[in-house]
């Protein structure tokens, strides 16, 4: 679990990526920028800075930003009730993203699977996504991704998103943050 501070200090790197890209923010938003760490302390590992600007019952628009070699983990979006799981459109605005989607395996992957995680990751046909590329996920597919060596900034678009009903393949894994307060 992060601490206030640790959090706080993250917040501040993500802003400072977000302004080298010229993505402009607002005060509130930079204040709200969600620090997912996955309740596995290893944060600069495996977690997820977000920015949610509109997430409604028919769509929703994020700003994921991912420190150098951060991996958010193998999960994915499952249908609740006669409702579809999300799909989601990652469009890469800095930095590079490989992918991970179901379908055949990539023989040499670009990213590092975290140690002591390996059973947890199960797909590995591997999309590499540049600046100005992007790629949809359908719902309830299982996917992960990693950010290249200089962090990276993605922009998703997608149908609602109901992250607290995602669906990790790791099952230690907690999807919504618990700040301590020292």
């Amino acid at each position: 679990m992060l601490t206030r501070t640790q959090a706080q200090a993250y917040q501040k790197q993500a802003a400072e990526m977000l302004d080298a890209a010229d993505i402009i923010i607002t005060p509130e938003e930079r204040a709200n920028i969600e620090v997912a760490d996955f309740g596995l302390g290893e944060f600069e590992r495996t977690g997820l800075l977000i920015i949610t600007y509109v997430n409604t019952d028919r769509y929703c628009a994020k700003e994921l930003i991912m420190l150098p070699g951060m991996t958010c983990p193998e999960h994915r979006h499952p249908s609740i009730g006669d409702q579809l799981g999300k799909r989601e459109t990652f469009r890469c605005r800095t930095g590079e993203v490989y992918l991970y989607v179901e379908g055949e395996p990539t023989q040499e992957l670009r990213a590092k699977v975290p140690a002591g995680s390996t059973t947890c990751y199960t797909v590995f046909h591997e999309v590499v996504l540049m600046p100005g590329e992007q790629y949809t996920i359908p719902p309830n597919t299982l996917h992960w991704f990693q950010a290249g060596p200089k962090g990276a900034i993605v922009s998703e678009f997608s149908s609602t998103s109901r992250d607290e009903a995602d669906f990790f393949t790791d099952s230690r894994i907690r999807r919504m943050p618990e700040i301590a307060d020292a």
